[in-house]
């Protein structure tokens, strides 16, 4: 696809960084004085304690300050990767920030020295000092697994080396790694590649998937020994450093970083597996509405509606996003409408832009959002997701200061999958055809099992092989390759043919080497699942509830922060809920057809 040059995009569709830096002279000024102003840190080590505000706001200055430079360089370097002047800048904002990482490192566990009490007694009568009470019990609160200043010196000069795995899988997968090719629906010769498979496994010719699917697993068949290897050192990492931290498992130590209970990962296990019946039922409908006599994996993902392509203009999907949040209130909106207006957003793709979404946020100034809008209902559901990311970083940041306003990774999630399933309602309520309903359905039930029920296969795979390891099972690839295959055949149940290929899939998920991430992403849609449909019936005090959810920040941990929303992810009933409108919708969906 041939791509505008950047500056064929009217201005109001591009991203504006002049908030954060007027040119990249004030940039480098930054930089300059930042890199020398840095260096004082050094001057507190063994006089944290007699010092410890001064300490403190310091690194919350330096801190917010390299956050404000790495925001610039790091937008303005994806919006045209081939431009070497932001690649530099870039590379030299990471090189300072591991710089002040490695010379503030020994801050944590000067403070370990001391007991909590001690720490209690020199804010309870300094105003200023108790400002950063959260951040401090946070600290004791994990030092029975910190070690000494020197360990921790030492730790965080080899932290490098433990994203080997990870690197080295993405560069074997995304660039080493050749599939080879495939006749497509028009019978011409196509290269399948990580990108374009799934394209090619939701065609409407059985063939053009069949051959997909096996091409791609015989590929990753051809590099098992090897990503045995990566994934089973990066197992044995988690498991090494939880076992020198004294964490009682590579899972309790991933879940304790984040202040979340290990009871709330069993009771997702457990309660997905609980309601496997209704997952199973729904293949036996897609077998009958297909038409096939048996179902394969590669049959799973085929649209069961192609008429409906509606393209949307980016106006015509900014009023969307707009109309179907009107229900979060005027406020929320005003908010919305001036990241429209004040070029918070950038829209299209571009000649050497990155491609996806994502949005960041600078404590400084406000979020950024960064879009490729193509036209498709995906895209527009993409402006609403990252839309949700940013209001829930402007409503921690305008109720807390910098050192408490960063929410933890288990809640990112929710607030984006609100506004998404907000949207989907909008468009459900307001579809004039059949064809536009369905479609609307088929994306509710896709992106259900998508979020929910593949990563919690997902993370119990994840969980079983890091307990195989800590209890001193080989990781060899017959044993991964078994477990994964009887997780698929559980999930899938007895109306999909669990075609042996699949059990190599373990070895192309990346998430696999993010410690214990995946999880969060189904307990993020099942939270944001409740929330979205207790706003979207007007269920009393929810939205207020859940605005108070996103004005939290890390004040509190993230479960009792979901609380506030309404919701508990330690009782069974709120994944019970969320399947009965799985079901309900499965059902909807059927009868339509």
């Amino acid at each position: 696809m041939k791509y505008k040059s950047r500056n064929e995009v009217p201005e109001k569709y591009k991203v504006d960084t002049s908030d954060l830096f007027k040119s990249i002279e004030d940039f480098n000024k930054e930089l300059k004085s930042l890199d020398q102003l840095s260096n004082k840190i050094t001057e507190y080590q063994s006089i944290v304690y007699e010092n410890l505000l001064e300490v403190l706001e310091f690194d919350n200055n330096i801190s917010k300050r390299i956050e404000r430079l790495f925001i610039y360089a790091h937008i303005n370097n994806d919006v045209d990767l081939s431009d070497n002047t932001y690649n530099i800048l870039y590379g030299q904002v990471i090189k300072l920030n591991k710089k002040y990482e490695e010379m503030s490192s020994y801050i944590i566990p000067e403070l370990l020295k001391y007991e909590y009490s001690d720490i209690e007694k020199l804010y309870k009568n300094n105003e200023l000092l108790k400002e950063y009470e959260i951040t401090l019990k946070n600290i004791f609160r994990e030092k029975q697994h910190f070690l000494s200043k020197e360990e921790e010196t030492i730790l965080n000069k080899i932290s490098d080396t433990f994203m080997v795995p990870e690197d080295a899988f993405s560069k074997l997968t995304d660039v080493d790694l050749k599939f080879g090719k495939i006749k497509d629906e028009s019978g011409k010769l196509v290269e399948i590649t990580n990108s374009n498979y799934a394209t090619y496994l939701e065609s409407n010719n059985r063939n053009v998937r069949k051959n997909a699917f096996k091409t791609l697993y015989k590929g990753y068949e051809s590099i098992i020994n090897t990503n045995t290897e990566l994934l089973s050192g990066k197992v044995k990492i988690n498991n090494s450093i939880a076992n020198i931290r004294k964490y009682s498992s590579a899972l309790n130590a991933s879940l304790s970083s984040n202040n979340v209970d290990n009871n709330v990962y069993k009771t997702l296990l457990k309660s997905i597996n609980n309601n496997l019946n209704i997952i199973h039922k729904q293949w036996n409908d897609r077998k009958k509405i297909m038409g096939v006599k048996e179902l394969h994996l590669y049959d799973t993902y085929v649209p069961m509606i192609n008429e409906f392509n509606k393209k949307y203009t980016f106006e015509e999907g900014k009023n969307l996003v707009l109309n179907s949040l009107s229900v979060l209130g005027d406020d929320y909106i005003n908010i919305l409408k001036n990241a429209f207006n004040n070029r918070w957003i950038d829209v299209y793709p571009t000649k050497n832009k990155r491609m996806g979404g994502y949005c960041t946020t600078c404590y400084m100034t406000h979020p950024y959002v960064f879009l490729n809008f193509d036209e498709r209902f995906d895209e527009v559901s993409t402006i609403a997701h990252e839309l949700g990311h940013a209001m829930h970083y402007y409503y921690a940041m305008k109720n807390n200061n910098y050192q408490n306003y960063g929410y933890k990774i288990f809640v990112a999630e929710v607030a984006s999958q609100v506004n998404e399933l907000l949207l989907s309602y909008y468009m459900l309520d307001n579809s004039k055809e059949k064809n536009e309903r369905l479609f609307i359905i088929d994306e509710l039930i896709k992106r259900f099992k998508a979020s929910v029920i593949r990563q919690t296969m997902f993370s119990e795979f994840e969980l079983k092989i890091h307990e195989l390891d800590q209890n001193g099972e080989i990781l060899t690839k017959d044993l991964m390759c078994d477990e994964y295959f009887k997780l698929n055949k559980k999930y899938f149940g007895s109306h999909v043919v669990v075609d042996d290929e699949i059990k190599y899939e373990w070895s192309r998920i990346p998430h696999f080497y993010y410690n214990f991430y995946v999880y969060q992403y189904a307990t993020g849609y099942i939270s944001a699942l409740k929330i979205a449909k207790d706003i979207y019936n007007k269920k009393s005090g929810a939205l207020d509830s859940y605005k108070e959810f996103l004005k939290l920040g890390c004040t509190k941990d993230p479960v009792s922060s979901l609380k506030v929303a309404g919701v508990d992810l330690n009782d069974e009933k709120v994944f019970n809920e969320a399947f009965n409108e799985f079901d309900k919708l499965l059902s909807e969906y059927k009868n339509l057809l």
